[in-house]
């Protein structure tokens, strides 16, 4: 007999050879419907393959994010087995999942996929998955597996191979398909309910463009066509929400290749938004009590190597400059230049903790194919900031940063979201992280404690730690659920030594600080693609680029359009007059587009009530009001940020 131990700490005894399916139906029949695959020990494990020694299981469901991978990917494998009975003599490279999906590169010789192919293909796939055909694992010496690759004339396969040795080798057999994968897979085909292929793209093989390119099929599955529906709905509405596309329409930012990849232009709009960001963060952060630096844009080498960047972080920064015998740098990050603030003067126990702050540019050499409009770029305008304190202050400090996370999230109408702890790898200490083990685990406690302390939803994953010590990934969700990594809360038990930081203790002792990296707005690249995204470019007053667009109906009424816009521009709220001889539904229809929040209409009868008619964004008509009530509304609304 041996033992399976169960999340909840539960354990029960099976025989030998038992299969997690057998576990699960041992448990309840709804269960082992609803299993796509289990982690054995931690290690992904097929639902039918056999455990023969005492055993931690976790059976995972298509609500975990390991069992939709798991799903997409044997999708992928149901994929490949239509496009072999479609395209006889196809060759097929790798078929991961990806983030939502799968894809598959193949090599279809001199044979074309088209759109039209695609819906075939889907039919196929229905077809199939109706079969009900078992993912069937085979465990196969390399001699045995580079012969049946050999004799299918399987170049790709082959050079898979090479890396492979006897006992890592695996076949996965379902219906009338065969391919070289590690696994698991789901238990059968059936499970597969409702699949759309997406799109048709190329791929040079292994990525390099010096080799042949290859034809790579994306495609999402479900396990029912109402999760298919729902997601395809979805999709439409995220193309709609797509940073890119607003940021070009609602004239916020701009990009230019004489300028640079990832190197974003702020246009005036897109500048508004950026100082409303920072008015907020400056006054929450001074209430809090962090002090505001500057630091510049460049260092020398000297520093990022007494920093650890250099060593650690080299490949994401910008070559150096040579200047009279020196190398300089650009900044990649700050928090060297703030180790610097806090050493130039005598620090005591008294100072601390001691938190200074700055919107700081950094640059980051991202590599050309993971540029992505405001979401991947090369410079940065980070919410940055740190705070140098004693271990006995480091609980209330981090809490308080998490607290700032929390207001945010209220500010901006953030429902959903997750902190993620991310740890170390005791198996790359010196290589990855610094080689502080005891330091690691001491730290990583702290963090773990104030979160669960907080009571503040959070996951861990392993080996994603910053390189001096754990941090906090905070995840985001948009209110059509799309995840964003919004900022981090890091802790650095090893920079402070580095640049030999100390203070003064009560009894007259020389002690390092302990050191927390925050930035709760991220940086406003990536902050503001997010609330592009999450409002659907229609952000609230306080952060609008024009607040109000006075509307004439006609060129006589002009006159008391601009002194409506000096009433407004008294009470400090942007706006703007549409002075274009247009038709007054054809300004409205324009306005709205802009997804300006207000708009004041002009006509005869509000010139002579001193009045306005307004019309709300995505609501219409709001009634004629005094002039100097709306002002009173609007600057309540602007102030509250409502």
């Amino acid at each position: 007999m041996i033992k399976i131990s169960f999340p909840d700490g539960k354990v029960r005894e099976y025989e030998a050879g038992v299969t997690p399916m057998d576990v699960a139906r041992s448990i309840a029949e709804g269960l082992a419907r609803k299993v796509l695959v289990a982690e054995v020990n931690g290690e992904p494990w097929d639902s039918s393959r056999p455990i023969n020694a005492d055993a931690q299981i976790k059976f995972l469901t298509w609500d975990d994010n390991n069992g939709k991978s798991t799903f997409w990917h044997s999708t992928a494998h149901l994929m490949a087995e239509a496009v072999e009975s479609m395209f006889p003599g196809v060759k097929f490279w790798v078929g991961p999942p990806v983030e939502k999906g799968f894809y598959y590169d193949m090599d279809l010789g001199d044979k074309h996929i088209s759109e039209e192919d695609l819906r075939k293909l889907e039919v196929k796939m229905a077809e199939l998955a109706k079969q009900n055909n078992p993912y069937l694992r085979k465990e196969i010496a390399k001699d045995d597996a580079v012969k049946y690759f050999a004799d299918k004339g399987d170049e790709y396969k082959l050079d898979l191979l090479n890396g492979l040795k006897d006992g890592e080798i695996t076949f996965y057999t379902q219906g009338g398909f065969t391919d070289l994968c590690r696994g698991p897979h789901i238990p059968s085909t059936g499970l597969i309910k409702a699949v759309k292929l997406t799109n048709i793209a190329g791929a040079y093989w292994k990525g390099d463009e010096k080799n042949k390119q290859l034809t790579r099929l994306y495609g999402v599955s479900f396990p029912s066509q109402k999760e298919l529906d729902e997601y395809l709905q979805l999709l439409e509405e995220a193309k709609k929400r797509d940073h890119r596309k607003l940021g070009k329409e609602l004239g916020i930012y701009t990009m230019d290749d004489d300028v640079g990849q990832g190197l974003i232009m702020w246009m005036p709009n897109g500048t508004v938004i950026i100082e409303e960001l920072e008015k907020l963060a400056k006054e929450t952060e001074s209430a809090a009590g962090y002090k505001r630096v500057v630091t510049p844009h460049i260092a020398k080498e000297s520093m990022y190597l007494t920093s650890g960047h250099l060593p650690y972080y080299a490949d994401s920064m910008y070559p150096p400059m040579e200047l009279e015998g020196e190398k300089y740098y650009l900044k990649s990050m700050n928090c060297p230049h703030h180790h610097k603030i806090f050493d130039a003067e005598p620090r005591s126990y008294r100072d601390l903790p001691y938190r200074i702050a700055e919107y700081g540019t950094v640059y980051r050499y991202e590599q050309s194919g993971e540029l992505f409009g405001l979401m991947r770029v090369r410079c940065l305008h980070m919410n940055d900031a740190h705070i140098y304190c004693t271990k006995e202050q480091f609980e209330s400090e981090f809490r308080a940063v998490n607290d700032m996370y929390l207001k945010y999230f209220k500010i901006f109408g953030v429902d959903k979201y997750v902190m993620r702890l991310s740890l170390h790898s005791k198996e790359k200490l010196g290589i990855k992280y610094v080689n502080e083990p005891e330091l690691w685990e001491e730290t990583e406690k702290m963090v773990r404690d104030v979160l669960i302390s907080s009571g503040i939803p959070y996951v861990e994953v392993q080996d994603e730690a910053a390189f001096y010590g754990p941090k906090i990934d905070v995840q985001i969700y948009s209110v059509i659920g799309r995840e964003f990594t919004l900022a981090t809360n890091q802790v650095d038990f090893s920079q402070g030594r580095s640049f030999k930081l100390h203070y003064t203790t009560a009894d007259n002792q020389s002690e390092t600080p302990l050191i927390i990296h925050r930035a709760p707005l991220g940086t406003h690249e990536r902050f503001i693609g997010f609330l592009l995204e999450h409002y659907a470019g229609k952000l609230p007053l306080w952060l609008s680029p024009v607040q109000v667009k006075i509307l004439p109906i006609s060129d006589k009424f002009l006159d008391y359009s601009r002194k409506v816009l000096e009433e407004l521009k008294k009470a400090d709220i942007r706006a703007e007059i549409d002075d274009r001889s247009e038709k007054i539904g054809k300004k409205i229809r324009d306005t709205e587009l802009m997804k300006i929040p207000y708009m004041f209409v002009i006509g005869e009868k509000e010139v002579n009530d001193n009045a306005v008619a307004v019309r709300i964004q995505g609501k219409g008509d709001a009634g004629t009001q005094p002039l100097s009530e709306i002002i009173l509304k609007l600057r309540d609304e602007i102030k509250d940020r409502q």
